[in-house]
Formats: C-alpha cells, sequence, structure tokens
C-alpha cells in the first residue's frame, strides 16, 4: 500500500490494514513518518506551481494554440495552485539581487504571453510553468496591444520572474520561490499623480498643435470636449489661436505612466480672446468646467451634434439646391459619409420619430427651457430608439443618410424655441450647471489655488516651434 493509498483509506478499513499486518506499533511509525514528511514539505507557497514536477516535460505537451493563448489549460496532476493577496514589500522588487537582469517588453499585434517570454530567451518549460500560475489571477488572452510586461531573469538567463498591470490600479506578479516553483500575487497599484502642463499656437489645425506640443490623444480629445458648446473647432480655430492645457498623469512605482488622468485647467485664445476654464467637483463624482465667474461651460444643446462633418449650408435664406428658387434655410445642414453616428443635442425625449415629407427619415427631440432639436434626412435610427424614448446629451440617436429631398448625404440639424427656428450656431444658451452661493466660493478658492500652479508651470514651460 503507498502513502497516498494509506492517506485514501477511511477510518473504517483500519481493520484490514490489521489483517494485512499492520501491528498498532507500525501504524504509529506509519503515521509518524507522514506527519515528518508533511511538515517537511510545510504548506503550500503560495500561487504555486512546480517547475519541478516534470523537468523535461517533452515540448509538443505544452505546445500553444495558435493566436487564441499561448498557454494549455492547467493540468492539475502536474501543477497545484492556491490564489493568495500579497503586499507589495512581497513583489519582484523586494530583493535587490545584483545579478538579476530586468527587460521590459510591450505587448504588440499578433503576441501571446508565451511568444513574448520565449523571445527573451526563457525556456518554454519555464515559460509554461509561470503562465500557469499566472492564470490563477489572470487570463493571458486579455493581454492588450501596448500593455507593458516586465520580466526578471538570473544572469544564466533563467526566469526569476514577471509583471504585469491588468488594470490602472492592479498589478499581478509571478515568482519563483526557493523551492523552484512559481507563486502568483495580487496587489493594488499604487500611483503617484503628476500634473503635466502644455501650451502652444496654432499653425493649421488645433490637433496638430496638440501633437507637436505631445499632448496625449485622450487628453486632446476631453479639451476638445469640454470647449465644445461655447467653440466650433470646425470653422472658429484661425493660424496664431493658441492653447493650453494642465492634466494630471498617474505615475506607478517604476516610473511607468498608466494613465492620464482629469484635465485640471484649460485655455483657447480665438481671434485674441481668451476662454479660460477650470476644474470643479461640484459634488462628489460630478466634474463640471467653468469659467472665471463660475458659468458653467454645458450649454443644454450642442451646436454640432455630428463629428467630423463639413458645413455645407448655413442658417437663412439661400438657393434651393434641388428646388432652384430662394427659400429660407431654417437649419443647418453637415455634410457627413453615410452611416456617420448622428449625436443628441441635448438631454431630452423623443417626441417624433419617423418619416417627415422632404425630410425623409427625421427625429425631433423636445428638451427644457422651451427647447427643441430637430434631425432630418437620416439612412436610420439606432436601435432602441423610438417615440417617447428618453436620451442623454452625445447619446447616439441615428445615422447620416440622403433620405427625402437631398442631394447627397448630410445631416439637416434644427434648434426650435417655443416651435421656431434658431440659428444653431449662434443662439445664446443658459449655463448648464448653475453653482449657489457656498459652491461659488468654494470654486473661487479652488480656481485661486489652480491660477497659482499655472502661474508657475507657464515659468518653466516654452512652446515647441518647428
Amino acid at each position: 500500500m503507498s502513502f497516498f493509498s494509506l492517506q485514501r483509506t477511511r477510518p473504517e478499513s483500519f481493520s484490514y490494514i490489521g489483517r494485512k499486518g499492520f501491528g498498532p506499533v507500525k501504524i504509529a511509525m506509519a503515521i509518524l513518518v507522514i506527519g515528518l514528511f508533511i511538515g517537511a514539505i510545510g504548506e503550500p507557497d503560495g500561487n504555486s506551481v512546480s517547475a519541478l514536477t516534470s523537468p523535461n516535460l517533452p515540448v509538443d505537451k505544452i505546445e500553444s494554440k495558435p493566436q487564441s493563448t499561448a498557454e494549455k489549460p492547467l493540468d492539475l496532476t502536474l501543477a497545484t495552485a492556491i490564489v493568495e493577496t500579497a503586499d507589495l514589500d512581497h513583489t519582484l522588487h523586494k530583493e535587490n539581487i545584483p545579478d538579476e537582469k530586468k527587460r521590459v517588453l510591450t505587448v504588440r499585434n499578433g503576441d501571446t504571453l508565451m511568444s513574448i517570454m520565449l523571445s527573451t530567451g526563457i525556456v518554454r518549460d519555464e515559460a509554461y510553468y509561470a503562465i500557469s500560475a499566472l492564470r490563477t489571477l489572470y487570463d493571458p488572452k486579455d493581454l492588450r496591444v501596448g500593455q507593458r510586461i516586465h520580466i526578471t531573469l538570473s544572469s544564466d538567463d533563467k526566469l526569476r520572474g514577471m509583471m504585469l498591470g491588468p488594470s490602472v490600479f492592479r498589478q499581478i506578479f509571478v515568482r519563483r520561490n526557493k523551492a523552484g516553483s512559481f507563486r502568483a500575487f495580487e496587489t493594488e497599484r499604487k500611483l503617484t499623480r503628476k500634473i503635466t502642463f502644455a501650451r502652444g499656437t496654432i499653425s493649421s489645425s488645433l490637433y496638430k498643435s496638440a501633437v507637436r506640443e505631445e499632448v496625449p490623444p485622450s487628453v486632446l480629445a476631453e479639451l476638445v470636449r469640454i470647449y465644445s458648446w461655447d467653440v466650433d473647432f470646425q470653422r472658429e480655430i484661425q493660424k496664431g489661436d493658441g492653447f493650453e492645457v494642465a492634466y494630471e498623469k498617474l505615475i506607478d512605482g517604476l516610473g511607468d505612466e498608466v494613465q492620464h488622468g482629469e484635465v485640471i485647467f484649460a485655455r483657447m485664445v480665438l481671434s485674441g480672446v481668451s476662454k479660460p476654464l477650470y476644474r470643479f467637483e461640484v459634488r462628489p463624482g460630478k466634474i463640471e468646467y467653468f469659467d472665471r465667474a463660475g458659468r458653467s461651460a454645458k450649454r443644454p444643446l450642442l451646436r454640432t451634434p455630428i463629428d467630423g462633418a463639413r458645413l455645407s449650408s448655413r442658417y437663412g435664406k439661400r438657393r434651393h439646391p434641388v428646388l432652384g428658387y430662394t427659400k429660407m434655410h431654417r437649419g443647418v445642414d453637415f455634410a457627413a459619409p453615410p452611416g456617420t453616428p448622428i449625436y443628441a443635442a441635448g438631454d431630452g425625449i423623443v417626441s417624433f420619430r419617423g418619416r417627415k415629407g422632404a425630410f425623409g427619415k427625421y427625429i425631433r427631440i423636445r428638451h427644457a427651457g422651451g427647447f427643441s432639436s430637430a434631425y432630418a434626412h437620416m439612412s436610420r435610427y439606432k436601435k432602441g430608439v423610438a417615440l417617447g424614448t428618453r436620451v442623454k446629451q452625445g447619446e447616439i440617436i441615428g445615422f447620416v443618410g440622403s433620405t427625402g429631398r437631398s442631394t447627397g448625404p448630410h445631416l439637416h440639424y434644427e434648434i426650435l424655441t417655443g416651435g421656431r427656428q434658431v440659428n444653431p450656431l449662434t443662439i445664446k444658451m443658459p449655463s448648464g450647471v448653475k453653482l449657489d452661493q457656498k459652491d461659488l466660493i468654494r470654486f473661487q478658492v479652488k480656481r485661486a489655488k489652480i491660477a497659482n500652479l499655472i502661474t508657475e508651470l507657464q515659468r518653466t514651460t516654452t512652446i515647441t516651434r518647428r
């Protein structure tokens, strides 16, 4: 009878052991030996996956599946895994071993974790067991292009461990322990916030100028968003205009820039007119932007409820392109490719959805304050948008088309107040968020702090000129 079969023996089976010649003394000695053996083994060490169980595992037994995942499912006859949470002190960086070599690799399109590890010279068996340990806390199939993998090797290129960050605030470490097994640890990432400031002069477009000043795309998108109620970026931006933006960067303990945070200050200078905006938390979780006087940048309705479109016809009298005579054009037209998303200009309720004569497929939304917005010549409506549907500002409601009386794909957009059409590009609309006296005082204190910070940052920042 083997040690493992003895482990499986039920209490009522000890009579059988006696019949086989195992007396009380032998049984006691066996139990003592088992106890010593278990004590020598000790408890499993974290998320352990043994690399010693089958050191000469044939390569064809651990071959990865093409492009889906680089690891085969964990074989519990070869490895065990126990989930454990660890502090940062138990990570790869606790021990400062002089002969360690650290490599940082970035996930590219088509990479798997196995292919990344093999590219560093790690043998396939070691990579397999390390990945098996990792799988107890993270599925390697979830790796994203651009994600960074930190790998630590010994002087003879044996794997000591690795680290990756599945999210901004989460880190997973895999480390080889003294017994040669790999353990997986999960820890909360400790991040440091750093304020970065950029400014530039617009030569041809805001986008090109922002890229030249190394403004990240996500920050540029936020800059455009917070000014979108007041600035027409396709038509109002001129050569010589300028911008400034201060935003947060989140830096981890390794010095990696893991994410860009909130824009805390922005300024657009258009035709010599300065338009600064300051970030302010109105209440927990509700962030808005305000000008120096505490007026919200947000407006009830968007002036242009479509991205990347060309203004093809303005509000006012014009010669009708189909009928051939002059008539009042009570909206604005935006030429755009078929299928371009159309957004709700503001929060409201769909009051009409259907065909409306020359307008073709048409939607009208009723907003607060006596405003309505209308959208015509759609190719189709977004699924779920129907009469009576509540929509939010910026929510997709349909797609550009050329239904009705139309010469080509475009959006005809109208804003109505009191049932009468007005010019969407020039109408003065009230602020979306109003601060009460208490919040206004808080805002003024916050604005002063931001202004002092910006003054200091401006002293050390120069505009790149190329």
